[in-house]
């Protein structure tokens, strides 16, 4: 029994190590006043769905948690999108107004966003956000955008109870191109008249090509 109980301790501290080696999955950077979050290049067509739909957000919960898992660019888990605002409050930042719907315009200050992508030599490079996007058509990348960081309304999930959330955290969206949600941490300043003239679809060519499905990349959010 005395020996039995040694190796269920060993065992225990061997678990406890390993996941105390395992990094974070947000890192803020107050120096260099960023936040990078650890993710995975998203996968661009569901098995629930029957088609593959344009990129309408950058960053979100994976499916099924995700409301909006099939028209993003990356998923991420291990951090709640409140974390996200949390952090960049630290950052000396002041949540402005998310917009949704037609004639709604995202308001709050800027912030920058890129993904560290893997390359070759074991090494990764920081790319724009805006370069990992292409439209549909034309292949032609998607112009730089201004970002806000507008907060997330509050929601009330159960309407027969008077809780709130923070929509974001319920949805799992962090990042809208398109005022699709105001549940949700950064927007774009597009608006809804540009939506049904921008379709977008992740860039898989040249030296900007985001990485093949389930790939480890790191979404960077720099405070201007």
């Amino acid at each position: 029994m005395r020996w039995l109980l040694t190796v269920v301790c060993f065992i225990g501290f061997g678990l406890g190590a390993t996941a105390q080696e395992k990094p974070p999955s947000m890192i803020v950077d107050k120096e260099r006043k960023t936040i990078t979050i650890t993710c995975t290049v998203a996968p661009r067509k569901l098995p629930n769905l029957d088609q593959i739909y344009p990129i309408e957000v950058i960053a979100t919960y994976p499916a099924p948690q995700g409301q909006k898992a099939h028209e993003t660019v990356v998923c991420f888990t291990g951090v709640k999108p409140s974390d996200v605002h949390k952090a960049l409050e630290s950052l000396g930042l002041k949540p402005g107004k998310p917009a949704r719907g037609e004639g709604a315009r995202a308001s709050g200050p800027e912030v920058s966003l890129s993904l560290l992508l893997p390359t070759a030599d074991g090494s990764t490079k920081e790319v724009p956000i805006e370069k990992t996007l292409v439209d549909r058509k034309t292949g032609k990348p998607l112009p730089p955008l201004k970002w806000h960081f507008t907060g997330s309304v509050m929601k009330q999930p159960d309407p027969e109870k008077p809780d709130m959330v923070y929509g974001a955290d319920f949805t799992g969206t962090l990042i809208a191109i398109f005022p699709v949600t105001d549940e949700v941490v950064i927007q774009s300043q597009l608006t809804m008249k540009e939506e049904p003239l921008i379709k977008l679809e992740v860039n898989r060519s040249g030296e900007n090509a985001v990485p093949s499905e389930g790939t480890p990349v790191k979404l960077v959010i720099k405070v201007k």
